[in-house]
């Protein structure tokens, strides 16, 4: 469903000063909370979710857009919208709002619609690997295998969840060189590269944070099956996993990553191929509004 806003400095063009887009499918959507959100933004094109839309062609370049949704929908706008000056307001609606969560932003409807009103656009850092956009993290071996199965179990994907649990089993241990802001080499089960303090089904694995200006690399999270079971425990009763801290962690803005064997590239659950990789910091030309 579409709602046509008020006519506006970019009606001369056919395109709206603003614009609210709406999963109706998310986790904590109702048709009370959709109505709350389509009367608080009543001067805004609102569409629904549609991933086939093109945002180009309904709002001007620096034009406000507001994303009410679940993680994959917040992902998609953030990823389309990355290399744009569109300031963007979130409103979390999903099961885990890593990201979300990590630039202090609330999960309850009233006081996000808040923030977007209130706040002030900044601009955050994004990762890249090989070239693409991650929101949350970006993972070599051993855990990325876990999110990826965890990803299959919440989408009830079957057939893939067999799959990757098999990755998940036959996971081993493999040598790694790193280069860029970071030189070193070593064996590990997993090479975990983060921009929030949680990924996946809210696993904590680092104090990193969009807002930071890097990402940072954990050499032992998810070092065991024993490690990562634990870190999900942690997610489940909502505390940070603080045995032996989070390991060796580094701050980096770029780093090349070779390993034998070549191993499986996660990042935001889903596979890019395998090593060699590239992971980058970069910041977004995008603005997403934060709290003041």
């Amino acid at each position: 469903m579409t709602t046509a806003a008020p006519r506006s400095p970019n009606s001369a063009r056919g395109l709206s000063a603003s614009l609210l887009i709406l999963n109706p499918k998310a986790g904590s959507m109702t048709p009370e909370i959709e109505a709350k959100l389509r009367k608080a933004f009543a001067s805004s094109l609102t569409v629904e979710f549609d991933p086939r839309m093109d945002i180009k062609k309904l709002v001007g370049p620096t034009a406000l857009v507001i994303v009410a949704g679940g993680d994959g929908t917040i992902g998609w706008v953030v990823r389309r919208l990355a290399e744009t000056k569109h300031p963007l307001g979130i409103i979390s609606m999903g099961t885990f709002n890593n990201f979300a969560k990590s630039l202090h932003l609330p999960t309850t409807v009233d006081a996000a619609i808040g923030v977007i009103k209130t706040g002030k656009p900044r601009p955050i850092t994004l990762g890249r690997l090989n070239g693409r956009i991650f929101l949350e993290a970006a993972a070599i071996g051993l855990f990325g295998e876990t999110i990826a199965a965890g990803e299959s179990a919440k989408d009830q994907a079957f057939g893939q969840i067999a799959e990757d649990l098999k990755h998940f089993a036959e996971a081993k241990p493999f040598t790694y060189e790193l280069t860029g802001d970071i030189r070193g080499s070593g064996t590990a089960m997993s090479l975990v590269f983060t921009n929030t303090t949680s990924i996946g089904s809210q696993m904590p694995v680092s104090d990193s944070t969009p807002e930071d200006p890097y990402l940072e690399l954990s050499v032992h999270a998810g070092a065991t099956r024993r490690d990562i079971a634990k870190r999900v425990l942690a997610s489940i009763v909502l505390s940070k996993h603080k045995e032996g801290g989070l390991g060796q962690v580094f701050k980096f803005r770029k780093l090349e990553v070779t390993t034998k064997p070549k191993v499986r590239v996660y990042a935001d659950n889903m596979q890019f191929g395998r090593t060699p990789a590239t992971i980058s910091a970069e910041l977004s030309a995008l603005h997403v509004i934060l709290p003041r």
